[in-house]
C-alpha cells in the first residue's frame, strides 16, 4: 500500500501506512529552486569552522528561543479515578463493538505507539510532540504509558490552548465584536474556565445569567457577542448548547422540523428583558449618555475637535452593561398564523420538558439557564458529548453535530447514552469525559479513511483520518521551530480592569483623558497588535494560536489554512487551497524552522552521527523513525549535496510537505 509520503502534499491516497516508496527526490530538486540560501547549511558549516570573524545572524526573536515554563495554572486530572475511567472506557468499547458486530464490521487493530503518540498530542495538546517528548514516550517501558501520557497532556497548558481554539470556533470568540466593545476579558474567561476545569453546567449557566461590565463579570461576553440581536441570540444559544437549529422559526414555522414561530417567540420571551447598555438612572447616567457627554466635551479640548480613537473607545466601552429588567415580548406585526394575533404578548415556555422546580421563582433569564443546563434536559448532555466525540473521532454520533432531529439519527444510542450518564455522574467534568474516550480502545485503534459527505453511517471501527485544523498546523510548526511558543498570553479581566474601568459618577474629562492615554499604551487594539511585533519573524507573531488576536487578517497563515473569521458557529474549513500549498512550499512560516537558532536546527546539530540525525528529523517532523527505504533515500540526498546542511534542510522541507505531516492519523 502506498504511504502518505507517496501521496505528496494533498495526494488522493489517505491510507495510514508508514511503508512504501517515499519518492522525495522531486521535492528535493524543487527545494533547491525555492528555498534559496540554506540557513541550516550555514549553521551546520559554522560548527565545523573553529575560527571565524563573523557570526551567523539570528533572526528569531529572543523571546521564543529560550525554554520557559508557561505561567498558567491548570487543574490536573483526578489520578485517583483512573480505575473508574478504565472501566467506563471498557463499557464504551463494548457498546461500540456490539454495533460493529451487528453491522458485520471488523474493528481496526490498535494503532502503534508512534501513531498513538502523534494523534493524542494533536487531539489533546493541539500540536505534535517535540523530539524530546517523542523519544521519552517511545523509550518508556511502562505498561501504563498511554494512560500516563493522556493524564499528563490533559493536565497541561497545551490542553487549555487547544481546547480554547475549539471553543473559540464554537462560541465565535473575537476581540472586538463591535468597534466599541472590548471582549478580551470574556475570551480570557473562557480560557480560564478551561484551565480550572469548571463544571460544564456551571460554566454555561454563568454565561447565560451574568450581569455587569465585561471586566467585572467576564461571562457577560457571551450575551454581548450577539449585542442588539435578541432573536439570533436565542437561535445561537440553542444551537451551541442544545444541538437544535431553530433559526428558521424566527420568521415562519420551521419547514423541516417541528418548531413553530410561536414556539420560537415563547422561548425568546425568557431573555426579552436582557439589556446590554447603561440606562437612565444608572450611576453617572442622568439626562444624557455619559460617554456622549465626554466625547462632546473632548471636541472642545482636542486639536481641531478630533477626539482620539482611544478616548472614544474607552468611554463607549464603559456603557456596555448587561442587566435583566422586566419586559414582555410581543409577536411581530406581520405574524401570519392562526394560533395568535400580530403583536400579541407571548408568555415564556420551553421547547420541551419543564423548568426545574429549583428555578420556579427565579427571573426569566435564570429560568431559561436552569432549563438549558439541567441534568434532566437530555439534549444538553447529548450535545456536548456529541461535539466532543467528533473532536476526537472525526465524526459525531449525530451529524451535523448541532442538528438533532429525526432525519439525522444517532449511529450508536447506547454509546452516547453511556457517555451522557458518565458526564452527569461526574458532575459535568469535561476533562473526565475526554479521558474516558481517550482511554478507550475505540480511540486508540488505527484510523479509517472516511468521507462524511458520502452519506453513509460510520460505526467507529476506529477514528477517522482528518486534516489538522489551522491551529494544529500552526502550533505544530512552532513546536518544530521555537523553544518557547508562549512568549505572551492573551490579557485577562484582572489585568484590563484597572486600565479600562470608568465610574461615570466620579470621573471627569481630565481623568478619562489620562486613562485613555494608558489604554492607548496597553490594550488599544492597533497599538496592542503593533507591540506584539517584538515576537515576530517576517511579520508573523510567533505564539500559540490561542493567544493571537482574533480575527486575524485574511492573508495570515491561520486564515489560509481555514481558521474562520468567527462570524458563524464552527466556521472553520479544512478544504485544500492553492495558498496553503504555496505557504507550505515557500512561505515564511516554513522557512522559520530552518533558521539558525530554531529548535529543530539545534536538536539535529546536537547529534553527530548521520543515522541519528536522520532519525531525529523523522521523529521531530513525523513522530516516527524512518523506514529502511526512507533512510536509503535520505542518505542518497545527503550524498548528492556538496553541503551536508543543504541535504538536511531539504529532507526537513520535503517531510513537512507530505500528507503524513498534515493529517491526523
Amino acid at each position: 500500500m502506498p504511504s502518505f509520503l507517496s501521496s505528496g502534499f494533498f495526494g488522493v491516497d489517505a491510507m495510514c501506512h508508514r511503508g512504501g516508496s517515499m519518492r522525495l527526490m522531486g521535492m528535493f530538486l524543487l527545494a533547491l529552486c525555492l528555498l534559496g540560501p540554506d540557513a541550516f547549511a550555514q549553521r551546520a558549516n559554522q560548527r565545523n569552522v573553529k575560527k571565524s570573524n563573523s557570526k551567523t545572524k539570528i533572526r528569531l526573536p529572543e523571546s521564543v528561543r529560550s525554554k520557559k515554563p508557561v505561567d498558567l495554572e491548570v487543574t490536573p486530572v483526578r489520578t485517583s479515578s483512573r480505575q473508574e475511567i478504565r472501566y467506563a472506557a471498557n463499557e464504551l468499547d463494548t457498546f461500540i463493538e456490539r454495533e460493529l458486530l451487528a453491522e458485520g464490521i471488523t474493528p481496526q487493530e490498535l494503532a502503534s505507539d508512534e501513531v498513538f503518540l502523534r494523534r493524542v498530542y494533536l487531539d489533546v495538546a493541539g500540536r505534535i510532540p517535540t523530539l524530546e517528548e517523542a523519544s521519552r514516550f517511545l523509550e518508556s517501558k511502562s505498561s501504563d504509558r498511554r494512560e500516563e501520557l493522556i493524564d499528563q497532556l490533559l493536565s497541561s497548558p497545551d490542553y487549555v490552548s487547544h481546547s480554547y481554539n475549539w471553543w473559540a470556533d464554537t462560541l465565535r470568540l473575537v476581540d472586538r465584536p463591535q468597534p466599541n466593545l472590548v471582549a478580551d476579558p470574556y475570551n480570557g474567561y473562557v480560557k480560564q474556565s478551561i484551565a480550572e476545569n469548571k463544571p460544564y453546567d456551571q460554566w454555561v449557566y454563568e454565561m447565560l445569567t451574568a450581569d455587569g461590565k465585561v471586566w467585572d463579570n467576564p461571562a457577560v461576553g457571551f450575551q454581548l457577542r450577539d449585542d442588539g440581536m435578541p432573536l439570533p441570540y436565542i437561535d445561537n444559544t440553542v444551537r451551541v448548547f442544545l444541538g437544535t437549529q431553530i433559526g428558521c422559526a424566527q420568521c415562519h414555522d420551521h419547514p423541516f422540523d417541528e418548531w413553530s414561530q410561536y414556539q420560537f417567540y415563547q422561548l425568546a420571551a425568557f431573555t426579552a428583558g436582557t439589556s446590554t447598555r447603561m440606562r437612565k438612572g444608572d450611576p453617572g447616567f442622568e439626562k444624557t449618555n455619559p460617554a456622549n457627554a465626554l466625547i462632546n466635551e473632548g471636541k472642545k479640548h482636542f486639536d481641531k475637535g478630533r477626539v482620539p480613537g482611544e478616548f472614544q473607545r474607552i468611554a463607549r466601552a464603559n456603557t456596555y452593561v448587561v442587566s435583566e429588567r422586566p419586559r414582555r415580548l410581543r409577536l411581530p406585526h406581520d405574524y401570519a398564523y392562526r394560533d395568535a394575533k400580530p403583536k400579541d404578548v407571548v408568555e415564556p415556555k420551553v421547547l420541551w420538558g419543564e423548568i426545574p422546580t429549583s428555578a420556579a421563582k427565579a427571573t426569566p433569564r435564570e429560568q431559561f439557564a436552569a432549563w438549558v443546563t439541567s441534568p434532566e434536559n437530555p439534549r444538553f448532555s447529548q450535545t456536548i458529548v456529541n461535539r466532543l466525540w467528533k473532536r476526537l473521532m472525526g465524526v459525531g454520533f449525530v451529524e451535523p453535530v448541532d442538528d438533532f432531529r429525526d432525519e439525522n439519527p444517532c449511529v450508536n444510542e447506547a454509546a452516547m447514552d453511556h457517555l451522557c450518564k458518565e458526564l452527569i455522574r461526574r458532575g459535568f467534568d469535561l476533562k473526565e469525559l475526554t479521558r474516558i474516550v481517550l482511554y478507550s480502545q475505540t480511540y486508540q485503534r488505527q484510523a479509517v479513511d472516511f468521507d462524511i459527505t458520502d452519506g453513509e453511517m460510520y460505526y467507529f471501527p476506529g477514528p477517522t483520518v482528518r486534516r489538522m485544523t489551522a491551529e494544529q498546523v500552526w502550533d505544530s510548526i512552532l513546536t518544530l521551530a521555537v523553544n518557547n511558543p508562549w512568549p505572551f498570553q492573551r490579557p485577562t479581566a484582572e489585568e484590563m480592569k484597572p486600565v479600562l474601568d470608568l465610574d461615570f459618577s466620579k470621573v471627569d474629562f481630565a481623568e478619562v483623558k489620562r486613562r485613555s492615554a494608558t489604554f492607548k499604551e496597553s490594550y488599544f487594539s492597533p497599538v496592542y497588535k503593533r507591540n506584539l511585533n517584538q515576537h515576530a519573524y517576517q511579520r508573523n507573531v510567533l505564539c500559540r494560536a490561542s493567544e493571537l488576536p482574533a480575527p486575524l487578517p485574511a492573508d495570515h497563515f491561520l486564515r489560509q489554512f481555514g481558521q474562520g473569521d468567527r462570524e458563524v458557529i464552527n466556521g472553520s474549513q479544512d478544504e485544500a487551497t492553492v495558498p496553503q500549498i504555496l505557504a507550505m512550499f515557500n512561505g515564511p512560516i516554513t522557512h522559520l524552522m530552518l533558521e539558525p537558532g530554531s529548535a529543530l536546527v539545534d536538536n539535529v546539530l546536537q547529534v553527530n552521527n548521520v543515522k541519528k540525525r536522520i532519525d531525529a528529523i523523522f521523529l521531530s517532523v513525523l513522530t516516527r523513525k524512518p523506514s529502511t527505504e526512507d533512510r536509503v533515500l535520505a542518505s542518497r540526498e545527503l550524498s548528492s549535496q556538496n553541503q551536508t546542511g543543504v541535504g538536511y534542510g531539504n529532507i526537513i522541507w520535503a517531510l513537512l510537505n507530505t500528507r503524513e505531516f498534515l493529517f491526523v492519523q
